[in-house]
């Protein structure tokens, strides 16, 4: 009996190991999250100063030329506004992918350490703990 429950303990850290992320869930949102917010950042700075360097070579023009010149720099800005977004909502669906991954990897670890018992199911219970939550 004692063999074999060595031997769930074993198993069961390998598998925790095979199916695991480097990070708790918390850790893995929360550095993504932040990632994608200082890239959301650096956009719309790097769109508002592409818009004021347009607009500066614009001043050159006369009227007419000057009003469309504007015009297509703001359309620029807009443009690199909305790609800002959209890369910024794709990073936080990476971070609640990241999450769920996670918590379906817990899950099923939970799972495996419910198919022990004693204390080869204690320490395959502490290991998913460890591996998966904060």
């Amino acid at each position: 009996m004692k063999t074999q429950a060595r031997l769930l303990t074993v198993l069961c850290s390998i598998a925790l190991t095979a199916f695991s992320l480097p990070a708790a869930s918390a850790d893995v949102e929360d550095r993504i999250e932040a990632q994608t917010e200082a890239q959301y950042d650096a956009a719309k700075k790097r769109a508002d100063m592409d818009y004021d360097a347009a607009k500066t070579r614009c001043d050159a023009l006369d009227s007419s030329a000057k009003k469309t010149c504007v015009k297509e720099a703001k359309a620029a800005r807009e443009s690199a506004m909305a790609d800002a977004k959209v890369k910024r909502k794709a990073g936080e669906a990476r971070a609640d992918t990241a999450e769920d991954r996670l918590e379906a990897q817990y899950a099923a670890a939970k799972a495996r350490c419910n198919e022990m018992s004693g204390n080869a199911k204690d320490a395959c219970v502490e290991q998913a703990k460890a591996r998966f939550q904060q």
